[in-house]
């Protein structure tokens, strides 16, 4: 019966009313939202506790997600895989747009824009570009095709199991990698929300995750992921409108901060040429020095450190010297390296560090400054242009092409109930994102500017509460040392984490600790959403892909949703168990996953819809190929996965493009391999070449 749909309780809905149903429930539910955040906001002016506040909207934000798994709970394969192809555009557009801004977009996007400054725009860049390329490449095509998953249309396009399967490895590889990066921003947002350890804040997290996935599969995920969009949507914007007004009086800080940047960059200048902070800097300067002698003679220089020590312990307890003072003492002592080994890989670390301190601002460059270097200055400066300018080139190709071929996103075009409505989600997804991308650039602006003229400059005796929370939580994220003594702090004695800037901003716009609460609750929204998809991608494609379609093809329908939801635990424990690691920040792993999923995916997803000559053999050649290439430049290039797999050579970066951007060589490989083994092949069978007149007009009436 096209057009009509069947409620929980039975009854038939037409489209008209199923999506009143859905304006209705959702605006009632926006409406509690935003009175749940009031109540909460006058129990806080009564005196209630900031912890109290962060474990309730822990446990409600939680707590709603739950519910929604448990109502939509389903052992329908198409419920559970696709959501019964039925969500309208406008919803999906929603579901999309929170399955999109993870923890990476929410958490780690403005951070990287006060960061990185101009550069960091390369994401909005890639990312925003990336759904034009849904649009017009992929979505339209891949809901005319009709399936479930992205290793469907492989193995149907390219015939046989073989395709499916690398489908399926690309899938898991680049999905797992995205889903440790949630988890990983879902213990951080935990921790701080309630104080407790960041591992336990990881797995207190997952359990809404699981919950939801776990029982409604695409159906539950879908609405919670509306529901989550609301949140972060209204969680992001706030602290940023009230930082606007705050500094300009105008409430459209996407509008005004460019009036704010011009007086950051007059500050940057300031700053870069200040006596205190020149003294700084020229202190980090000997004490790079300093270790610098350590590793010329680490075996010696160790042996003196541990002799120091120890002399410097036994002074202190024959002097009768305090309890604190020998604690620190003993404390020094007992997290001294054991062995050369650990000692060089610890100064090394510690110089690094030390190197970046004796730059001006930090070692930020300029915010306004396109690229680092200068066209016009020396042959140097002028080198370190161009390699800026290429690595902002390759990072948004990367990007953009990524976006187009990551399952989770893809995927949530299935969902649709036909192929007009597959186009405008994509828009709709492209107007919520746009909402949120549009206001991260301001929203680096308005924090830097606050930094740099309320908290630089501040006595450290007079620093806010935060500062300590933070640091508590973990120094590397947030910490504060008064390297010359003069009790005043100085931008290169403040080391900050792009991942926080976000959670910041509603303590250093100085709003009350509920809206802290409610950007936290809107980033653990943004983390659970994107690892609700990755998750149901995940054992998806392992249950439907592997299981059903490659092991056991007789398999009803309940046990192959049974089977999913066992294969989804596993991996969200696991997921939990890296991601408790820390093995990497954030950007890194979402990077590295749209590396993975460009050079895997795209080459064979839009030679398979738009060449009829590409065959089996090529694209399994070419998905190998540029996956393995991809990998290839990571792993012996990026300084956590050379020390996870002891890779010793040399680091040799090809035309200067940093491993971030490492799909940049692995998307035109997948291309020429693809094309050049099909040229000289046979040409695939007939009904695969049927299948791309299909899918090729998907305007013609839908499966």
């Amino acid at each position: 019966m096209a057009g009509f749909f069947r409620s929980r309780d039975g009854f038939l809905l037409s489209t008209r009313q199923f999506k009143t149903q859905l304006h209705r429930v959702y605006g009632w539910y926006t409406a509690g939202f935003l009175l749940f955040v009031a109540i909460l906001s006058l129990a806080e002016r009564m005196g209630l506790p900031r912890l109290w506040i962060g474990f309730t909207f822990l446990m409600a934000t939680i707590g709603l997600y739950a519910g929604i798994g448990i109502m939509s709970r389903t052992t329908d394969a198409s419920e559970y895989y696709v959501a019964g192809r039925r969500v309208p555009a406008v919803y999906n557009g929603m579901a999309t747009g929170a399955d999109w801004m993870s923890a990476a977009s929410f958490i780690g996007l403005a951070g990287t824009l006060y960061l990185t400054g101009y550069n960091g725009l390369a994401f909005i860049m890639g990312w925003t570009g990336g759904y034009c390329l849904v649009a017009f490449v992929l979505a339209p095509y891949l809901r005319k095709f009709g399936q479930f998953t992205i290793p469907d249309f492989l193995g149907e396009r390219y015939g046989g199991h073989l395709p499916r399967l690398i489908g399926l490895s690309a899938a898991i590889l680049c999905s797992f990698t995205y889903l440790v990066a949630q988890i990983y921003g879902v213990g951080l947002i935990t921790s701080y929300l309630t104080g407790i350890a960041f591992e336990l804040g990881i797995f207190l997290g997952l359990g809404g995750i699981l919950v939801c996935s776990f029982l409604g599969g695409m159906r539950a995920v879908t609405w919670t992921q509306v529901a989550q969009y609301i949140i972060l949507v209204v969680a992001y914007l706030t602290p940023v409108v009230w930082l606007s007004v705050k500094q300009t009086g105008v409430p459209v800080p996407q509008l005004v901060y460019g009036f704010q940047l011009e007086k950051v960059t007059a500050k940057e200048k300031e700053l870069a040429l200040d006596p205190q902070e020149l003294q700084v800097r020229a202190i980090f300067q000997q004490r790079s020095g300093a270790l610098l002698e350590k590793l010329r003679y680490p075996t010696a220089s160790l042996a003196a450190d541990k002799l120091a020590a120890s002399q410097k312990m036994d002074e202190l307890k024959s002097g009768n010297a305090s309890v604190a003072a020998i604690s620190a003492a003993g404390k020094v002592l007992a997290t001294m390296p054991k062995d050369e080994v650990s000692a060089v890989k610890a100064w090394t670390s510690a110089k690094a560090a030390f190197d970046i301190k004796t730059r001006p601002l930090n070692g930020m460059p300029a915010h306004a400054a396109q690229f680092s270097g200068n066209p016009e200055g020396t042959s140097d400066e002028q080198a370190l242009y161009d390699t800026s300018r290429r690595n902002f080139l390759a990072l948004v190709f990367c990007l953009m092409v990524g976006t187009a071929a990551l399952p989770h996103i893809l995927m949530r075009y299935y969902t649709v109930p036909n192929v007009r409505e597959a186009r405008q989600s994509v828009t709709w997804s492209l107007f919520f994102i746009l909402l949120l991308y549009l206001t991260a650039p301001a929203l680096a602006v308005l924090v830097k500017y606050e930094i740099f003229t309320s908290l630089v400059g501040t006595p450290f005796d007079l620093l806010p509460a935060w500062v300590s929370t933070w640091s508590r939580i973990d120094p590397a994220l947030l910490s504060v040392t008064d390297v010359n003594k003069d009790n005043i702090l100085q931008l290169n004695e403040l080391t900050i984490s792009g991942d926080i800037i976000v959670l910041l901003a509603p303590e250093l716009s100085g709003l009350p600790y509920v809206v802290s609460g409610l950007v936290a609750a809107g980033g653990l929204a943004a983390a659970l959403s994107t690892a609700d998809g990755l998750l149901l991608t995940i054992s998806n494609a392992l249950g439907h892909d592997l299981y059903y379609k490659m092991i056991d093809p007789n398999a009803s329908t309940v046990s192959r949703v049974t089977v999913s939801k066992i294969l989804l635990l596993i991996v969200a424990l696991l997921a939990a168990y890296v991601a408790a690691q820390k093995p990497a920040d954030i950007l890194f792993l979402v990077s590295a996953a749209f590396s993975f999923a460009a050079a895997s995916f795209f080459p064979a997803l839009s030679l398979g819809i738009f060449w009829k000559r590409a065959n089996g053999i090529a694209a399994i050649l070419g998905m190998m190929s540029g996956l393995g290439v991809t990998f290839y430049y990571m792993l012996t290039n990026q300084p956590w996965l050379r020390a996870t797999f002891g890779v010793t050579s040399p680091i040799e970066l090809w035309w200067g493009i940093d491993p971030i951007s490492a799909g940049v060589f692995g998307v035109p490989v997948g291309f020429a391999v693809i094309i050049l083994v099909s040229l000289v092949t046979p040409p695939p069978r007939q009904k695969a070449q049927d299948l791309v007149e299909y899918i090729r007009y998907p305007d013609l009436k839908s499966r």
